[in-house]
């Protein structure tokens, strides 16, 4: 863990390593009061940049690690039946609590290899038409869907655009609007533009209390306001890219709790927080309170504008 601090956790790493040096009870209860205190400033004074930096932290946990803590009988099923497989995007069916749910995500990695093979968790058109082969699938069985959003934005590259990267995001908004199955989606940590609305057109949205969910990141924001990077602070606050600030805009509904620290100090806590918010949801739909209309009325609502006399 030592190696990823970031600047804001300096302090708390070094009170940390002062409370394993401590040589006595008393003064070890007197560091961990002080640790206790010296945390609840720093998460509770978080600037917008540095949720940024804590949702990109690299030890966060990834879909992959909740889905392997939640679920049990995953199957992941490959390819989008027209060009190929994206293996940053991953879908497929699982049991969880007894039910039967079809799970879409990106998944970033975790060594390298795996963000190589990830694509850092940005899909290409295949990944999305995968994921709407998925849904169109849970919609035929009448099965809940559950998506995990973990992507900075879909795959950027010419071969991507050759291939309808811009058809293949709309075409999953377009469906996700209209299909007759309730989906949750739950932002984890980092997400981007359409490569993450592409699969949160839900009827529920959650989101960690220290993820983001922007239409660009700030880094490049600030160069097209600014034309500096460097005003990359300025940025993700004139963004709003916290969880509070879209709970207060109507973006999304829930903020699951994250272990003191941040979601990688215990991906266990962390996972379970996201297994009560399914829980809490498909129980929700069972009673009948989920509705087509409502999904597509949630959206139709969202936005904000002022009308001025030119």
């Amino acid at each position: 863990m030592a190696e990823h601090i970031l600047p804001f956790e300096k302090p708390l790493f070094e009170l940390e390593a002062s409370v394993e040096k401590a040589n006595s009870d008393e003064e070890r209860s007197k560091l961990l009061e002080q640790l206790a205190q010296e945390r609840a400033e720093v998460f509770g004074n978080i600037s917008p940049w540095e949720r940024v930096q804590l949702a990109r932290h690299p030890q966060r946990p990834r879909m992959l690690d909740f889905t392997g803590r939640i679920f049990e009988d995953f199957i992941e099923l490959h390819g989008d039946r027209s060009l190929g497989d994206d293996p940053a995007m991953v879908c497929g069916i699982a049991r969880f609590q007894g039910r039967t749910v079809f799970i879409a995500g990106q998944q970033k990695g975790v060594d390298t290899d795996e963000k190589v093979l990830r694509n850092w968790g940005m899909p290409h058109p295949e990944g999305y038409r995968k994921a709407l082969r998925i849904f169109r699938l849970a919609e035929r069985f009448q099965l809940p869907i559950i998506t995990f959003v973990d992507t900075p934005a879909a795959h950027p590259g010419i071969e991507a655009e050759e291939h309808g990267q811009g058809l293949a995001i709309a075409q999953n908004l377009l469906v996700c609007s209209q299909l007759k199955t309730p989906i949750l989606s739950v932002v984890l940590s980092e997400g981007g533009s359409g490569g993450a609305l592409a699969i949160a057109v839900g009827d529920r949205i959650a989101m960690f209390e220290y993820a983001v969910y922007m239409i660009c990141p700030p880094e490049r924001c600030a160069e097209i306001l600014w034309r500096d990077a460097e005003q990359k602070s300025v940025a993700a606050s004139a963004l709003r890219v916290t969880a509070p600030d879209l709970m207060e805009l109507g973006v999304i509904d829930t903020i699951l709790t994250e272990p003191n620290g941040g979601a990688h100090r215990d991906p266990d806590t962390a996972a379970a927080s996201v297994s009560t918010e399914i829980a809490a949801f498909l129980k929700e739909c069972d009673a009948g309170t989920w509705t087509l209309d409502k999904r597509q009325a949630r959206f139709q609502a969202m936005g904000q504008w002022v009308d001025t006399v030119s």
